[in-house]
C-alpha cells in the first residue's frame, strides 16, 4: 500500500507511535498507527473478512489520541490456501 503512496508523491510514515496520558501515566508508545499520510490522515490496515464496529472505534481512538480529524480503515482479506 505504501508503494502506491510513494508513486503518487505522498509523504507517509508507517507504524507511527501515538503517545497518550492516562490517569497521570504517560505512555510514549501506547498504540501505533499503521500509516499516517501527509501528517494528516491515519490509515488503519486490517486483515479481516469484514470490518466491524471495533475497527471503527479503534480508528476513532487513534484519531482522538493523535489529534487528527481524518482517518480511513481498510481491509485486506487473508488468502486462503
Amino acid at each position: 500500500m505504501h508503494t502506491s503512496f510513494d508513486g503518487e508523491g505522498y509523504g507517509w510514515k508507517g507504524q507511527v507511535p501515538i503517545p497518550f496520558t492516562y490517569e497521570g501515566l504517560k505512555f510514549d508508545e501506547g498504540v501505533r498507527a499503521d500509516l499516517i499520510v501527509e501528517n494528516k490522515v491515519i490509515v488503519a490496515v486490517k486483515c479481516v473478512e469484514r470490518l466491524n464496529n471495533a475497527h471503527k472505534k479503534q480508528l476513532l481512538t487513534y484519531l482522538r489520541l493523535a489529534d487528527r480529524r481524518l482517518g480511513y480503515t481498510c481491509s485486506i482479506p487473508a488468502r486462503h490456501s
